[in-house]
């Protein structure tokens, strides 16, 4: 895959020791703690969702004709700590980590120490064609596919067609912050955004950044102590422009410093709602919401879609990735057999079905061809295209603590001061990755 700036990786060379001492707090306790299997039975671990990961497993189980049986283990409902509890049990060494449900962020950090088993060449050949873009950066770390990409998830720009109209906002094309900002004032609506201090705030500053041309990690061969942020550059300054102005102006409405991506969504829906970025889970939870009689289906039939703003109007935007990969821990004791399942887990009919029974959109462009797919999503070609130029987060094996310290430097939105934040953000993270101060 070219090396572009939305495939940049940051080749940190951390030595494994030094991981390990970071968490083999508390895994003593779990060595060998995986239960004990039959020789051809696989354990998933999974992140919630509404049963499609299970109802997979037991498909690929019931077709493999009694060569694997995929059994699900549930991970905690929130990222970080599904994060925790696998770092942990790959640290030590635990050989029950057959097949790991993996947020796209986490990735660097198990990767670099050899927790994950390599991807073999068949395998990776075989799930990788016709993967949108982001999903690929997003399961790639120093250039190497280190997991296979399963389902991914973009925001895309939401939007009241009333308000839009009554703007005389062309949303035929591409639209910038500014154009959205603006509408939404004349308006006199509130913009959906999410301003908490939550990993949400992290996605947002990334993707404002990487749609600038700027990168939040700027040296891709650095260490914890010469790493090198793109924090406080010209991209980080527009991007504290934009959080900024929403803040200070108003434009999020008063409960922008707790907002987070529900919060957003039950904004958007009522009177004062005109535009948001936010993921696709909004069709079906407007959808649902209808259909239980709290919100009028005359705002359904008002909300449209497109591409997540632009910084400019010359330069594509970089929308936000998340998603799921599927890791193979380095000290699972059945390998072979777990990219066989994985590569059973993500074919394309698979894909299709997760995404129409459980809202996850594919990472594979095929399975969007599916009939029911735009039945179920009309604005599935639109998260497809996003998908294709989506940005991941920062790419290394020090996230969690570039992600806290964004989120702790940059909300509320109110506070960001465009010729302060971007810098005193960057001392900060700097700071505490080189040990001198603490999150």
């Amino acid at each position: 895959m070219p090396m572009n700036r939305r495939t940049r990786r940051v080749a940190k060379n951390r030595p494994k020791a030094a991981v390990l001492a970071g968490l083999m707090m508390g895994t003593l306790a779990m060595s060998g703690c995986g239960p004990a299997q039959a020789d051809n039975t696989l354990t998933w671990y999974i992140n919630p969702d509404a049963g499609g990961q299970a109802a997979i497993a037991k498909k690929c189980s019931d077709e493999s004709g009694g060569s694997y049986r995929i059994e699900t283990s549930l991970l905690p409902t929130d990222a970080a700590s599904q994060r925790e509890q696998l770092a942990r049990r790959l640290a030590a060494g635990d050989s029950s980590l057959d097949i790991m449900s993996l947020d796209p962020p986490f990735i660097p950090e198990l990767a670099e120490p050899g927790f994950l088993a390599p991807v073999p060449d068949d395998i990776a050949q075989a799930t990788t064609e016709n993967v949108v873009e982001g999903a690929l950066a997003g399961a790639t770390w120093k250039d190497e596919l280190v997991t296979v990409p399963f389902w991914a998830n973009t925001q895309i720009l939401w939007y009241r067609k009333s308000v839009a109209e009554a703007a005389g906002l062309d949303m035929s094309k591409p639209v910038t912050w500014e154009q959205v900002m603006e509408a939404a004032r004349s308006q006199e609506k509130t913009l959906g955004v999410q301003g908490a201090s939550a990993e949400s705030m992290t996605v947002w500053v990334n993707a404002l950044i990487e749609s600038a041309g700027g990168s939040i990690i700027v040296d891709p061969e650095a260490t914890a102590d010469t790493i090198e942020l793109g924090l406080d550059s010209d991209a980080g300054i527009a991007a504290a422009e934009v959080i900024s102005t929403i803040g200070k102006d108003g434009l999020g409405g008063p409960g922008l410093p707790t907002q987070a991506e529900n919060e957003s969504l039950i904004g958007f829906q009522g009177d004062s709602g005109s535009f948001m970025v936010n993921w696709p889970f909004v069709w079906p939870a407007t959808s649902g919401a209808v259909e239980a009689g709290t919100v009028d289906k005359a705002v359904l039939d008002d909300i449209a879609w497109g591409i997540y703003p632009r910084m400019t109007e010359d330069q594509e935007s970089a929308p936000p990735l998340g998603g799921i990969n599927l890791g193979v821990g380095a000290e699972s004791s059945n390998p072979e057999l777990a990219f066989e399942a994985i590569q059973c887990i993500v074919s394309v009919e698979n894909q299709a079905e997760y995404f129409v029974t459980n809202g996850n959109p594919p990472s594979n462009t095929e399975a969007y061809e599916d009939p029911r797919v735009e039945e179920s999503f009309p604005m599935a070609g639109t998260i497809r295209d996003s998908l294709q130029v989506a940005a991941p987060r920062p790419q290394t094996p020090f996230y969690n603590e570039v992600s806290t310290g964004i989120q702790q430097t940059w909300a509320p939105p109110a506070a960001v001061d465009p010729e302060s934040t971007p810098g005193s953000s960057s001392d900060f993270i700097t700071s505490v990755l080189r040990g001198e101060q603490l999150l």
